[in-house]
């Protein structure tokens, strides 16, 4: 039987200021010994937060993730942040192709192929965001948006870069609408997800973990963590509680 990591990874969004921040994780830091010890808990931060974060947490087992990189290397692009100085600020994960990048920011594909390559050449574990919106999944093509979103990136990876990729997946139709995915429609779509992985990348899909990533409560996720294909969370807003972020790794 193959074993997958367990992941509870918090995404902050632009919410808190860096002292709330560096607070939050160490709040976060002081339970830590509640969780189950098979579960690896990622904080997902803002640019701004990463370096005092890293410290608070340093030495605690705890990954810290950027919640976005630069397409390119480094040079003039004001305001970017290469997986460069990501790498050197002490993340190990970093968020890619975020329902709301794509939605608000214009992210393409295309670019997700940069930005994944420069993260891997950093040495930094992408977890690459994907999913369907209400239009799309109501006109019933849920399952070839994402298998689209999956062949245009992570098609490009190799077996072996693709075994440090985390796959988390957003029902972007379920997030802030009042409606609610099942944990019966999520792990139809995680094990479609896990499917399509398989046919490019074989036994190396059986050990990616796929995360759930819509809306993801204390009350709703210990059912979801108990579906085979189901192998974690990308937590929003339940993440900028340290009670609630901890609750919901002690679902497993």
């Amino acid at each position: 039987m193959i074993m997958r990591m367990k992941i509870v990874a918090g995404n902050w969004k632009m919410n808190t200021t860096v002292p709330e921040g560096v607070e939050l994780a160490k709040n976060v830091l002081a339970k830590v010994s509640e969780k189950p010890s098979d579960v690896k808990l990622i904080l997902g931060v803002p640019f701004t937060h990463l370096a005092g974060v890293a410290e608070a947490i340093s030495g605690s087992g705890i990954g810290l993730a950027a919640q976005n990189c630069a397409d390119k290397e480094s040079g003039a692009y004001t305001g970017e942040v290469s997986a460069a100085m990501l790498k050197s600020v002490g993340c190990g994960y970093v968020i890619l192709g975020h329902s709301e990048r794509r939605q608000y920011y214009g992210e393409t594909d295309e670019r997700l192929v940069a930005k994944i390559a420069l993260a891997m050449k950093e040495g930094l574990a992408p977890i690459f965001c994907v999913g369907e919106t209400l239009e799309q999944r109501e006109a019933g093509n849920h399952f070839s948006v994402v298998e689209s979103q999956i062949r245009n990136v992570l098609f490009t990876l190799t077996p072996e870069q693709a075994a440090s990729v985390i796959v988390a997946y957003e029902p972007v139709w379920a997030i802030g609408t009042g409606k609610t995915a099942t944990a019966g429609q999520a792990q139809e779509m995680h094990a479609h997800i896990r499917k399509v992985l398989a046919g490019r990348f074989g036994d190396v899909a059986e050990t990616m973990p796929v995360l759930y990533g819509g809306s993801c409560k204390p009350s709703n996720a210990k059912e979801l963590f108990a579906c085979a294909d189901i192998d974690g969370g990308l937590i929003g807003g339940a993440s900028l509680n340290a009670d609630d972020f901890l609750a919901i790794a002690k679902s497993f």
